[in-house]
């Protein structure tokens, strides 16, 4: 090859190595993966995405002496810690209260599905709010992209059971940052994790494939001694680590765990999804966002409008799946000793109507709520945080902040001050331009 080809050919592969990250730069991207990945933050989080906006009304935050109309029909019942009610279709967690805390007074203004999405997790407004895939990075990808994949890492850092989160993605961030997607159906007999295991007579093309990336990176050094090109076959790397190691594959096999364990969290896939996210982050992974939308087929998303479906009818049905599992992971969480180092989040985009919508004159099925971002609930457990309190609270309706209004940048703040990641910090978009990480947002004080 001549040198002016030698050249091309370099120029070439760097540019395709500047896309390839997504529009931030090499040395950017390790110091803020050294940050964000020292000994004392080896952390992680499990987020439970209740996609559709669920009722902070049926939930965390009852109105039982508000009118008929605004309070609906279900009662309140009290939990270990003194003053935090919660519905009566949460009784385990009722249990529980003294490892979580309610934060009651987030609101924003976005009421459409994906919008509310990406401004709830980018903490950036989006530009067009019915898009399906976010202007600015989420912070599960973020996460992915600053604790991403190294070379030996056997589990991957970032899982999913989406590809993206309705609203969500890695924008300008690029394909490194999008999750290890599975199959979201762990509860059924036949269930498989597509691409963890590799058959004998395959495994020793593995080695060889191995072999030839280890060439690869030789010659690549010698054309670019600045190593500019690293990102250029990380695919391929993360791939065969994940081919050629059996921690991926162990993480995902719920048959290791007793029958009794399983039973507990429940044979449904709310269940086994959160077995399946504890059983992860305990082998290394930083990251598992859950879209915790369908419990099943019978009962769709969190999206109870009066037009759609029955709201009480689908929350008795979908209350009880969620509660178990969801108490189940919170009990494992801190009797394995994983409450300081993993954090666990339960949140959909917004809330819903404070008044009961009777439904409309074209289609009156009643009764449901429909959206609203002015004021919605959120819950947290482990992360090391303060638990069992109740963070904010609305007026004595439900609609809006009454006491320690909060944005979700102050929530989001909270998340990466966690994972030791600088929220101020710059990424880098297509076009070079630094954009921060969060554009605003103090983390909650009553959290650290």
């Amino acid at each position: 090859m001549t040198h002016s080809g030698t050249q091309l050919g370099r120029r070439t592969l760097l540019k395709a190595g500047s896309l390839f990250l997504g529009g931030i730069g090499l040395a950017d991207l390790y110091r803020l993966r050294a940050a964000a990945s020292k000994p004392e933050n080896d952390t992680a989080v499990i987020l439970l995405w209740l996609e559709g906006g669920p009722s902070h009304m049926e939930t965390y935050d009852m109105k039982p002496d508000a009118p008929v109309e605004y309070r609906g029909d279900f009662t309140s019942i009290s939990t270990t810690v003194t003053g935090m009610d919660i519905c009566e279709h949460l009784p385990l967690q009722s249990k529980l209260a003294d490892k979580f805390t309610l934060i009651r007074s987030v609101s924003h203004k976005i009421t459409d599905h994906p919008g509310g999405a990406a401004r709830f997790l980018s903490g950036y407004v989006p530009k067009n709010i019915s898009k399906l895939t976010s202007d600015y990075p989420t912070f599960d990808t973020i996460v992915g992209k600053l604790r991403g994949d190294t070379a030996g890492s056997s589990v991957p850092r970032f899982i999913s059971n989406k590809t993206a989160l309705k609203g969500g993605g890695p924008a300008y961030l690029g394909p490194t940052a999008q999750p290890f997607v599975f199959d979201s159906a762990p509860h059924l007999p036949d269930y498989n994790v597509r691409d963890v295991r590799v058959s004998d007579d395959i495994r020793p093309r593995i080695t060889d494939r191995r072999y030839l990336l280890s060439q690869f990176d030789r010659i690549r050094r010698d054309i670019d001694a600045n190593g500019s090109l690293h990102a250029m076959d990380e695919f391929q790397t993360r791939a065969v680590d994940l081919l050629s190691s059996s921690s991926t594959a162990n993480a995902f096999d719920l048959s290791q765990e007793s029958q009794a364990t399983r039973d507990r969290y429940g044979d449904h896939r709310m269940g086994q999804s959160a077995l399946l996210a504890r059983r992860l982050v305990e082998a290394g992974c930083s990251m598992v966002s859950l879209d915790f939308g369908r419990a099943t087929k019978a009962v769709p998303t969190w999206d109870d409008h009066g037009d759609a479906q029955h709201i009480f009818k689908s929350m008795t049905a979908r209350l009880p799946m969620y509660d178990q599992a969801i108490s189940a992971l919170i009990t494992d969480i801190f009797d394995r000793g994983l409450d300081k180092r993993v954090l666990v989040i339960a949140t959909g985009e917004f809330g819903r109507t404070p008044k009961v919508n009777m439904g409309r004159a074209a289609q009156p099925i009643a009764p449901g709520r429909d959206h609203w971002a002015d004021a919605m609930s959120i819950l947290v457990s482990g992360g090391g945080m303060p638990m069992g309190q109740v963070i904010g609270a609305t007026n004595s309706r439900g609609e809006h902040p009454a006491d320690r209004p909060l944005d979700p940048n102050d929530f989001l703040a909270t998340v990466y001050k966690f994972l030791g990641i600088d929220p101020a910090e710059n990424l880098h978009d297509q076009r070079g331009r630094p954009i921060p990480i969060l554009p605003h947002g103090d983390p909650i004080s009553e959290l650290l």
